[in-house]
């Protein structure tokens, strides 16, 4: 996927449309109740295969253009699961055995071998993944705005509008297309 130098997309107009990673929590409190009437209507009103082609649709055309690896908020908000398979791919990587990985860095819990604490330990400074050649598939799929089933996972994309500048941008533009009331862009 081709991404762009900076983390703010503009409009042709030079506008930016998506907000700046370090304000996405100051900005999303401002929306968060009309977000959360946003999903309602969605639920009760959205067609499932449409919104699905909106999201698609979005996803593509934002994620086209905005660089990820200059924001990194997912990585600093949320702990990832591991498969086992992922597990040995990354303790390779590092060149360390998959005992010693799972000492380290991984939780065995319910839902399966997460990452301990957060922000991600894989986060360098720089805002590099120490593992990104072979980091889990939830990191990578992450939002998950281009899978089917949306309509069903809106509480979830609801609430990565407040880590994910685009995700934030494509709640705003799927009210605009729905024709649903605001009290202004922010």
């Amino acid at each position: 996927m081709v991404r762009s130098t900076k983390n703010v997309v503009e409009n042709s107009r030079g506008e930016d449309i998506v907000i700046e990673p370090s304000k996405i929590k100051e900005e999303f409190e401002k929306v968060e109740r009309e977000n959360y009437k946003f999903r309602t209507y969605l639920k009760n009103h959205a067609d499932s295969d449409e919104l699905d082609e909106q999201f698609l649709q979005l996803h593509n055309e934002l994620f086209k253009v905005y660089d990820c690896s200059k924001c990194r908020n997912c990585c600093k908000e949320y702990s990832i699961t591991f498969e086992e398979n992922e597990i040995e791919q990354a303790s390779k990587l590092i060149k360390i055995t998959k005992k010693e990985f799972m000492d380290k860095y991984i939780d065995e819990t319910i839902n399966g071998y997460d990452i301990k604490g957060k922000p991600c330990c894989f986060l360098t400074e720089s805002g590099a993944c120490e593992i990104e050649k072979c980091k889990p598939e939830g990191c990578i799929e992450y939002p998950f705005t281009n899978k089917p089933e949306r309509l069903f996972s809106l509480l979830n994309i609801v609430d990565f509008a407040n880590v994910c500048p685009v995700v934030f941008e494509m709640l705003q533009r799927l009210k605009k297309i729905y024709g649903f009331k605001t009290r202004g862009r922010y």
